[in-house]
């Protein structure tokens, strides 16, 4: 092989190697408000369904921090990290449910969360769900009550206990 060919060879392979994002950069770069370079950071590792990063993205559409402030595009962030059961993501799409901000108001969707929340030992959630079920009918709490549960089923269903995993999204 060439020296020419080897070092085209070599330098493809550490391209290939180099994270394409990095969660750490994106952290430290939004703690420095940069950003510019968090978002550049986690926008990719969100499109490719880490949690973490989406919930940040949720955050910076959210106060409007390097994006337009747009609180839709904040509750389908928080909506992808929740349905992998990231507990702020969870607590952070009731709140944006209840309140209506700039989505349509759901106190049944809001109850969901906040309940598949406060069954991480929230004591927030817990304490939120429960001022927004003084707003909603028996029937409509049922409702919110039922689908935490099949969330949580079928979440169970589909995960395999993972030693490294955090507590919270262990299987119950």
């Amino acid at each position: 092989m060439s020296a020419r060919l080897l070092q085209t060879f070599v330098l493809a392979a550490l391209v290939a190697s180099a994270p394409a994002a990095d969660f750490d950069a994106g952290l430290k770069a939004y703690q420095e408000h940069d950003y510019a370079t968090a978002l550049k950071e986690w926008q990719p590792l969100a499109k490719q369904g880490d949690r973490s990063a989406q919930f940040n993205l949720g955050l910076m559409y959210f106060d409007g921090q390097g994006v337009p402030q747009d609180f839709a595009e904040a509750a389908d962030w928080f909506r992808k990290s929740a349905r992998q059961g990231f507990v702020k993501a969870l607590y952070n799409l009731g709140e944006l449910l209840a309140t209506g901000k700039g989505i349509r108001k759901d106190y049944v969707e809001a109850h969901m969360w906040l309940n598949l929340c406060a069954a991480s030992g929230n004591t927030t959630c817990a304490a939120h769900r429960d001022l927004i079920a003084k707003k909603m009918k028996p029937a409509a709490i049922a409702e919110a009550q039922h689908r935490a549960s099949e969330w949580q089923r079928k979440q169970n269903a589909s995960q395999e206990y993972n030693p490294d995993a955090p507590p919270e999204n262990q299987p119950r």
